[in-house]
């Protein structure tokens, strides 16, 4: 790892203060934020760090007694130099409603230039030599006291980003995509503003479980709320419970008659599984011997979700090919433009253009043949 910047590590009142002066000084921050999804059932902000003033400030979110209702008063003016946003703004604004002001987000950025590696990792590497510790960024950061080796990693993740966007506003410029980099960045924000989805009364229907007949389903829904209880239990990803692939191979297994006892041969439940595994054989039992008629129904097809008339789905080829012909005519990711849900939207209601796309977006394809053939866009 490269040599470390000087940082703060904050984790008492007193110790906020230089930051929010920090802050005072500048229109704009350097902003990261490290989270506990891979350790705990309910994601938390663990750290927060600031390149802000020529200082790197480093948050300890969950220390004791730390107020940061200032900072997210203060943080709310300025504009935010950010890199792959839009996980941190779900996670900030749900942890206290926080609403960016603006951000450049060099992800982003990156990805309107065509780089083939955008993460901040090979970012960093391809500027400015800067090799980032990889086992620092899966690494347990609700774990107190933090290491020296925690911290200086955290510190890495702002400190270039001034930098990294000097030089790729310059690119952007040359290519006349600054505008579109605004644009991206806006829709980042309010996507960002909708948080994370909500827990849905379908959420167990995983996968491949369309296929499935109804001792499957009861039984892959008895056991996907088998793993959620010990995850909330254990305080765990239910993924470090079991996997998906186990659940649905015990609901496959299920249709095809092996009893509760055959299912439980074949799952492998780690370290756990003498004491966890009795309660998976009492809720296969309860949900092969469920009436599946009182499972939760599934929803109606949405709309924009119905399959393409043959006429739509030609019109959606149509709209494909134009596509990729624009975008590599001006070497960019065809999907940038319009993803495949995207162009489905477009072949139902081309009218909607200016509704579905971007202004840069659907400037590219305006007047592409089909598109023009089809829109009633100006």
């Amino acid at each position: 790892m490269p040599d470390t910047p000087p940082y703060a590590l904050i984790e008492t009142p007193a110790q906020l203060a230089p930051l929010l002066a920090a802050l005072d000084r500048s229109g704009e921050a350097a902003l990261d934020t490290e989270a506990d999804n891979m350790y705990h059932y309910k994601t938390r902000v663990c750290l927060l760090q600031f390149y802000v003033s020529g200082e790197i400030h480093l948050v300890d979110v969950l220390a004791p007694g730390l107020d940061l209702s200032a900072l997210w008063t203060r943080l709310a003016t300025k504009h935010l130099l950010m890199h792959g946003s839009d996980f941190d703004i779900r996670l900030l604004h749900d942890l206290c409603g926080f609403r960016p002001k603006s951000i450049f987000d060099t992800m982003l950025a990156a990805q309107l230039l065509n780089r083939p590696r955008v993460g901040l990792a090979a970012l960093l590497e391809e500027h400015f030599g800067v090799t980032l510790d990889k086992d620092s960024q899966t690494a347990n950061w609700s774990k107190r006291p933090f290491t020296q080796r925690l911290l200086d990693y955290a510190s890495l993740d702002v400190f270039y980003l001034y930098q990294l966007r000097d030089l790729l506003t310059a690119e952007l410029a040359a290519l006349n995509r600054l505008d579109w980099l605004a644009q991206q960045c806006n829709r980042q924000i309010e996507s960002g503003l909708l948080g994370f989805p909500k827990d849905d009364e379908n959420d167990w229907r995983i996968g491949r479980s369309e296929r499935l007949r109804p001792y499957g389903l009861g039984a892959l829904h008895a056991a996907w709320h088998w793993r959620e209880d010990w995850a909330r239990k254990l305080d765990t990803p239910p993924f470090k419970v079991t996997s998906n692939d186990t659940l649905l191979r015990i609901a496959e297994a299920a249709d095809h008659g092996l009893s509760p006892r055959a299912l439980m041969e074949n799952v492998n439940l780690g370290k756990r599984h003498d004491r966890i595994a009795p309660s998976l054989y009492d809720a296969l039992d309860a949900g092969l011997n469920r009436d599946p008629h009182t499972l939760p129904k599934r929803r109606g097809r949405d709309p924009n979700h119905q399959p393409l008339t043959p006429a739509e789905l030609e019109l959606q080829d149509r709209l494909k090919a134009d596509r990729d012909r624009v975008a590599a005519a001006i070497n960019l990711d065809p999907t940038l433009i319009a993803n495949r849900a995207t162009l489905a939207q477009l072949a139902r209601n081309p009218e909607k253009l200016d509704e579905i796309l971007l202004p840069w977006q659907a400037n590219l394809l305006r007047n592409e043949p089909w598109m023009k053939a089809n829109s009633s866009s100006p």
